[in-house]
């Protein structure tokens, strides 16, 4: 359980339930598929509190596609009538508990009337102008004079929006960098950790093993590997998309592409402040150097 906020679409739940509706709609599928995949009904591996979470966000989504109905609506009522997050919201505050309560009310208020203007399926524009291909290295010079790089990854769209996804590379010189001057730097990423034994662990991550077998000699060990990430929107970027030079195409092995962790920068300075104390980046996040000939398909 995960009370992230009082508002009906607030927290992972919520959210993925929601716009995982809305995606499948947008797609224009059949409802039926909806329906299987998103049952309005109480399920048995959530609790009560998940189960009104969940409930709550597959009614608002069907009631903005015009598919609600007196079905739903009764068990609606009868989640908002056990009072369930409520009461786990009066425990943490007291106006926190008013305020989902108030949210729950105006939100029985909203989907009990008729939706006089249901929600059109959306087609969103897919970006097509995209300024790097994955697979590309960018160099920039920095503000401390010296030349770094980084790697665009991959390319994400989504509902209209464009994210490039970047790696960082340990490349610092006075020289701008060759292809070649870039082998011999390193990427950073970081160790996670798997539930699973090795051989489970090697078919969900292809590649693993290059990783394993350089933090240990013969590979015995058993962990996942995601790079360090950060992701620009293809709308900020525009401002400053000229002062990243391409040096020519470094491809990484696609199953170790996962991410370990991901930021947003939105400007050029915050590209620049990604690598003003990268030791002690590594230090605070327990990040980790990793050659390109390990991670990179050479």
């Amino acid at each position: 359980m995960a009370t992230d906020g009082v508002k009906i679409i607030d927290g992972d739940l919520a959210h993925d339930t929601y716009w995982g509706i809305m995606d499948l709609y947008d797609s224009k599928v059949d409802f039926e598929l909806i329906k299987d995949k998103f049952p309005v009904m109480e399920l048995s591996h959530f609790d009560d509190y998940d189960n009104e979470i969940y409930i709550t966000a597959c009614a608002l989504a069907y009631w903005e596609i015009g598919k609600i109905n007196a079905e739903i609506l009764s068990l609606v009522k009868r989640m908002i009538d056990k009072g369930i997050s409520v009461a786990i919201w009066t425990e943490s505050s007291v106006n926190e508990g008013k305020a989902r309560h108030n949210q729950l009310e105006r939100f029985w208020k909203k989907i009990s009337l008729e939706n006089v203007k249901i929600r059109a399926p959306k087609t969103y524009r897919t970006i097509t102008n995209l300024y790097f291909k994955p697979d590309t290295a960018l160099t920039f010079k920095h503000i401390d004079d010296s030349y770094r790089v980084i790697i665009c990854i991959d390319i994400i769209q989504h509902r209209g929006a464009c994210d490039y996804r970047f790696a960082l590379t340990t490349y610092r010189a006075k020289e701008k960098p060759t292809l070649a001057n870039l082998l011999n730097s390193e990427i950073i990423g970081r160790k996670m950790g798997t539930g699973y034994d090795q051989s489970e662990t090697r078919a969900l991550q292809p590649g693993i093993e290059r990783v394993w077998n350089f933090e240990k000699e013969g590979g015995n060990c058993n962990f996942f590997f995601g790079i360090v990430q950060f992701s620009i929107n293809h709308k900020n970027l525009t401002s400053f998309n000229s002062k990243l030079e391409s040096i020519g195409t470094l491809k990484m092995l696609p199953g170790l592409k996962k991410s370990g962790s991901l930021s947003g920068l939105s400007t050029f300075e915050d590209l620049e402040a990604e690598f003003l104390d990268l030791e002690k980046r590594l230090r605070i996040f327990g990040d980790k150097k990793y050659p390109v000939k390990v991670l990179c398909d050479l």
